[in-house]
């Protein structure tokens, strides 16, 4: 048994595992966290897909000693994330799951996509996707509801900015105009210069 040591949705654990374990084996057995599926165990299909230090990994080719002082992050953890939210949303608006099997590695990819592209376009999405298998939808509304939630997160984007720099704005004005009473009061308060009583 090896000792580790990992930040696992937010929660320092620490655990012995056996040198061969895979972090899937680890995350579903010795953990419950049962959204991170099993597939094919080989890297092919995706569903294992977790966050291991920012980046999606599979978790069917990671031995769980490999994450040992890592962050790591599975779906259960994702629950409060704004990108995650809104694809929930829209995968649930463009019917972009049938049986459900690989939802949560699809999810945690498409949370990844969002991260690094900006608004994707479909082929951005078909190809980022390449290495997630679905047997049920034909992919189509997958695409469909990354791309919405590509629209919808930038829009939220663009708004939550907008509110900033409102805000800001205000600031500034609110700090001019105290100055400029400053100002004012030191006028009024100033005695008066020799020859102009």
């Amino acid at each position: 048994m090896t000792a580790i040591t990992i930040d696992l949705n937010g929660v320092r654990i620490a655990d012995d595992v056996e040198p061969r374990q895979s972090l899937a084996d680890f995350l579903r057995e010795r953990c419950g966290l049962t959204a991170t599926h099993l597939g094919c165990e080989h890297g092919a299909c995706g569903a294992c897909t977790v966050v291991v230090d920012g980046k999606a990994t599979r978790s069917c080719l990671s031995l769980a000693v490999m994450s040992d002082g890592r962050v790591v992050l599975t779906l259960e953890g994702l629950r409060n994330d704004q990108i995650m939210d809104i694809l929930r949303r829209q995968f649930h608006e463009c019917h972009a799951l049938q049986c459900g099997f690989c939802t949560p590695g699809m999810l945690i990819m498409a949370r990844d996509i969002l991260q690094r592209h900006q608004s994707p376009d479909a082929n951005t999405v078909r190809h980022e996707l390449s290495g997630q298998i679905c047997r049920c939808t034909g992919y189509a509304n997958i695409v469909k509801a990354v791309v919405a939630a590509g629209k919808d997160l930038a829009a939220a984007q663009a708004h939550a900015l907008a509110g900033a720099l409102a805000e800001a704005e205000a600031l500034i004005q609110a700090e001019v105009q105290a100055r400029v009473d400053d100002q004012v009061r030191a006028q009024e308060d100033a005695p008066p210069k020799p020859g102009t009583e």
